[in-house]
């Protein structure tokens, strides 16, 4: 007599064998469950390695990207399907348009894979991890937070400190500006009150003259750009002075003028 169980078992395998060609409705949800029981286990197993090489490698990976011959035996030994059915799956993330959590990655992981010819390892996009190492990533993300919070904190504060020196600065600068333009003032009228008292030859003043008077040798250079500010600022703003151009001593030079009369300056004191 034949054993039953023989005949049923005999029966599975005509009937995976016969799938293996046919379309029916059956068969193409026979396969489908094969696809998905493949793509369930390779999930799986790329989210729990991809989860441990986060979460200090204890299995020493090279990377989170599985090499196609390691995922493919660890599928065939799981579900005891064909490596051609691997490849079946793989095409069916291929040709999805869902995210299903696994990434295909080729020779240039920047370039996207069109087939499964190219596909050199696959990298779950979701790795999975316990509870301990979920809460110590956390804490280290929110140590990491904090200290990118105070370090913004001191740098925002340095530069507050530096655009207040600087503003300071500023106000110094154009504080000592603005006495440097009375000074100029007083010496050009100054001299031009001497001339119409016949103390001095020419009714203008050098510039450089009266700098050297203003501003002593050593501080000169420190000064030099207060100088020049109040220089600018009395050609633009101060219309008693006139600026002029000199042969003196044999020398073209620049020279100061006082346009306002002794008297009327007098009066509007």
């Amino acid at each position: 007599l034949t054993n039953p169980y023989f005949l049923l078992s005999l029966s599975v395998k005509l009937l995976t064998v016969d799938c293996e060609t046919r379309t029916d409705d059956f068969c193409q949800a026979k396969q489908k469950d094969i696809l998905m029981t493949m793509l369930y286990e390779l999930y799986n197993y790329l989210a729990i390695q991809a989860g441990n090489f986060e979460c200090g490698n204890p299995e020493k990976l090279k990377s989170k990207c599985i090499l196609i011959s390691e995922a493919k035996d660890y599928v065939a030994n799981v579900t005891g399907n064909s490596p051609e059915k691997f490849e079946d799956a793989l095409q069916w993330i291929l040709n999805s348009n869902n995210d299903l959590g696994i990434w295909l990655k080729g020779e240039d992981p920047s370039e996207p894979v069109t087939s499964v010819d190219q596909v050199v390892c696959l990298e779950s996009t979701r790795p999975r991890m316990g509870l301990g190492c979920r809460f110590r990533r956390a804490i280290s993300t929110a140590i990491m937070n904090l200290l990118i919070f105070f370090w913004s904190l001191i740098v925002l504060w340095g530069i507050l400190l530096l655009l207040k020196y600087r503003w300071r600065k500023v106000e110094e600068e154009e504080q000592a500006m603005y006495e440097m333009v009375k000074k100029i003032i007083d010496a050009v009228q100054g001299h031009y009150k001497e001339w119409e008292q016949r103390l001095e030859r020419y009714p203008y003043v050098g510039i450089l003259h009266v700098r050297d008077t203003l501003i002593p040798p050593q501080s000169r250079k420190k000064m030099k750009r207060v100088w020049n500010r109040a220089v600018d600022f009395l050609a633009s703003n101060e219309s008693r002075i006139q600026t002029e151009s000199h042969r003196i001593a044999g020398e073209d030079m620049l020279v100061w003028r006082w346009t306002q009369p002794s008297y009327v300056s007098d009066s509007e004191q």
